[in-house]
């Protein structure tokens, strides 16, 4: 049989399983923000209250797939989080008529959500070439923004045309992630493995560790409170964050590769730190844009700061492109990244609730002042971002 055929096909596979997963995950945060403030009333102080149990599972994924690694490979892993996605989706529609019932329904969905965080890396790896690591994660990551694009559109058609039906919005969530674990199902590559048996720590991932950290403060901020702006301040509907997200995601499918030769090219060092000088420019945005601009045009740059902070998430494959090239095993590469995970939650789930308490006490501008902060320190560790030389194998 032909390695390569195989190779094709289930990289075939791998693209269809995330781009349906990238649909789940457009629907879901496009949509978000405005159920929770439609149809349960949550204000900003709300919203980062609940983000403590919907990163519970992030915190505890170290554990979760440490677990699952000694029975199931990584494609395994990936289905069964799909189920868990596509059970949360069904119980927001349908069964959220209280805030508890809210509360298990946002914990299962991400459950699955985070679990496939710590495995898609290291799928895509196995189908990447030595050097080529960044360009197949930003293929990947072009694959997922398609998905996205779908999802959004969805609710965007139906939004348009039938109103906020989260129901509707949900039940199709739920469809596509049953769909994305079907592929991933599917996918044959890792059969021969051995399943990892191991909790990995070392020091010298201590880098890694670091920037994990940060990126949970980060996404914690822009996906929390940056629609927040957009959504509490500006009232802006679900339609517009959709066609926002819309946009960002159809920008994502063409820069998402490309970002990632550039990674293969730059290294992680140089663009992990441009990547925070730029959060820097996009906090000052979310800060003092109306203060500064006068209406409407300082909704339109927001609207920019929103986009551009989505397409900034791409880079975020660096992290896993850096850690594949100081692994000691590549076998430590799912643990660690699980650790990462579980590191990021350490900070992010008890961070919203500061965010909150300060947007209500003093305003939104110190939630993002914060934020930049965060995003000097960041810079200074990419800094520290050293990868050994590599030494290609005889007929490489």
């Amino acid at each position: 049989m032909n390695p390569l055929k195989k190779i094709t096909g289930d990289f075939r596979r791998l693209v269809l399983a995330t781009m349906f997963f990238g649909a789940t995950s457009g629907i879901f945060m496009s949509t978000l923000n405005n159920y929770l403030c439609d149809t349960h009333g949550f204000d900003a102080g709300s919203r980062g209250w609940l983000e403590f149990p919907r990163e519970l599972p992030g915190f505890f994924i170290i554990v979760v797939v440490g677990i699952l690694l000694m029975r199931f490979r990584e494609s395994r892993i990936a289905a069964l989080a799909m189920v868990a996605t596509a059970v949360g989706a069904l119980g927001l529609g349908f069964l959220s008529p209280k805030i508890s019932l809210l509360v298990v329904w946002i914990v299962i969905w991400s459950l699955g959500d985070h679990i496939i965080f710590a495995v898609e890396g290291p799928i895509g790896l196995k189908l990447a070439k030595r050097g080529a690591e960044g360009r197949r994660l930003g293929q990947l990551g072009g694959a997922r923004n398609l998905g996205v694009i779908l999802g959004v559109s969805v609710v965007w058609l139906l939004a348009r045309y039938v109103g906020d039906r989260y129901d509707l919005f949900y039940l199709v969530a739920a469809v596509c992630a049953g769909l994305a674990g079907f592929f991933y199902l599917r996918l044959g590559l890792g059969k021969q493995e051995a399943p990892s048996r191991k909790v990995v720590y070392r020091k010298e991932y201590h880098v890694f560790y670091a920037i994990s950290a940060l990126f949970g403060i980060r996404k914690q901020i822009f996906l929390v409170f940056g629609a927040w702006v957009l959504v509490d301040l500006h009232g802006v509907p679900v339609s517009t964050i959709a066609l926002l997200y819309f946009l960002a995601s159809l920008l994502g499918v063409v820069l998402r590769p490309l970002l990632g030769d550039v990674i293969d090219w730059l290294g992680e060092r140089k663009v992990l730190a441009f990547d925070e000088i730029m959060l820097i420019v996009v906090c000052l945005i979310y800060a003092f844009a109306s203060n500064l601009i006068p209406k409407p045009y300082d909704l339109y740059v927001l609207y920019g700061a929103y986009i551009l902070d989505h397409i900034l998430f791409a880079l975020r494959v660096a992290r896993t492109t850096y850690l594949k090239k100081i692994a000691k095993d590549p076998a430590d590469i799912t643990p660690t990244i699980s650790l990462g995970i579980t590191i990021d939650h350490a900070v992010a789930m008890t961070l919203p609730v500061l965010s909150g308490f300060i947007w209500e006490r003093y305003g939104h501008q110190y939630v993002f002042l914060m934020a930049a902060a965060v995003a000097v320190v960041g810079f200074f560790i990419c800094l520290r971002i050293v990868v050994p030389e590599e030494v290609p194998p005889a007929g490489d």
